[in-house]
């Protein structure tokens, strides 16, 4: 690349006129269809990484929870090679307008090397926080070797804003589109998990259940909680409606690791509150897949008693509807309940066999 560049760079100093397209004029007028076919097999090959980096980037987003969860097709056995078809499309979407409304290739330059030198330096910065904190070197350290780096993508930066006002803004407004959906999807589950936690405590509702005792049922029952302490809003309704509680209860709870792959050691942690209700929590690193029944195959092999064909998976489906009066603007609000609405099911995202499912619907307002 620095050949090329550099060679480029000389031939237009060479003949001002060879501006208009110096990479294609570099190589004689015999070569060029030649030349065209590379490009264009190269920038297939380039699109393609794009398209599968969009794929693992928005998987470990939605894994450290800064997107609502997607459908994630695994495509085949070997570990990280995904397909999400909404990531797809959306993609398919945003290439066909941004063609469209620039019209030629000449013209996303300029959008080109914005969002270029702002993937450089983003990457530059985030390496000074990889050598400090993951590397366990000194700031200064890290700081200084980076430095040069960040020196001179700094000074293509400041060419770069030139072409803010004439298509450089696309990049920009995308990213901040990005950035605000993130926003608002953490800050809305925030307010969402603040609402949970009102709820009924669980060691309240296992002393409620031992003061008037439900009917026992034959089976396991599995319900999903994001909260440990909370009494899961699925065995709440399930006791309502249904007055009945199976003679083994486990509380499941699933964390995703702030590292890539979670240790198979630290896979699984049980809970014995009592002899009939465990509390299982199942750990998953942001590039894996969370697959509940798997990872509860491994705990029964650990002493977690339980048939997988009498097992029932008890699922809460929230309907989110505004409040008058919510710690987010209306607009956020709004924006928050669409994508939680969007959301893929629980079910599918954990790969929980949908014949042993029971999803339970309750209303919360945010």
């Amino acid at each position: 690349l620095a050949l090329n560049y550099l060679g480029q760079g000389a031939m237009v100093m060479a003949d001002p006129a060879s501006m208009r397209d110096p990479f294609f004029l570099m190589a004689p007028e015999a070569w060029r269809p030649a030349l065209v076919v590379l490009a264009t097999a190269a920038t297939i090959i380039a699109s393609q990484a794009v398209i599968s980096g969009a794929y693992s980037l928005t998987q470990q987003a939605i894994q450290l929870g800064l997107l609502p969860r997607l459908r994630i097709i695994q495509t085949s056995d070997h570990f990280g090679q995904i397909y999400m078809p909404q990531v797809n499309y959306m993609l398919m979407a945003g290439v066909l307008l941004i063609t469209y409304s620039f019209g030629s290739s000449s013209a996303l330059g300029n959008a080109y090397g914005v969002s270029v030198i702002g993937a450089m330096i983003t990457s530059s910065v985030l390496a000074v926080t990889a050598i400090w904190k993951v590397g366990k070197r000194p700031l200064w350290f890290a700081v200084a070797l980076m430095t040069p780096f960040i020196a001179i993508e700094l000074v293509f930066l400041a060419s770069n804003l030139l072409k803010v006002f004439s298509g450089g803004v696309a990049p920009l407004l995308i990213a901040s589109g990005f950035i605000l959906v993130m926003w608002t999807w953490v800050r809305g589950s925030a307010l969402l998990h603040e609402q949970t936690r009102r709820d009924v405590g669980l060691q309240q509702l296992l002393a409620t259940l031992d003061f008037s005792p439900p009917r026992r049922v034959r089976g396991t029952a599995v319900f999903l909680t994001a909260d440990e302490h909370a009494a899961p809003a699925a065995l709440l309704h399930n006791l309502k409606h249904n007055q009945v509680l199976h003679e083994q209860v486990i509380l499941l709870t699933v964390r995703t690791a702030p590292t890539p792959r979670a240790p198979e050691t630290e896979r699984f942690h049980i809970e014995e509150i009592r002899p009939d209700v465990h509390q299982v929590t199942l750990t998953f690193g942001f590039m894996e897949t969370p697959n509940v029944v798997r990872g509860l195959t491994q705990a029964r092999a650990a002493g977690l008693h339980f048939d997988i064909m009498t097992t029932s998976f008890f699922l809460s489906r929230r309907a989110l509807v505004p409040l008058r009066k919510s710690a987010m603007p209306r607009w956020q609000d709004l924006l928050f309940i669409f994508l939680a609405r969007n959301a893929a099911s629980a079910t599918a995202f954990f790969h929980i066999p949908t014949s042993r499912v029971v999803e339970l619907g309750a209303q919360v307002a945010v």
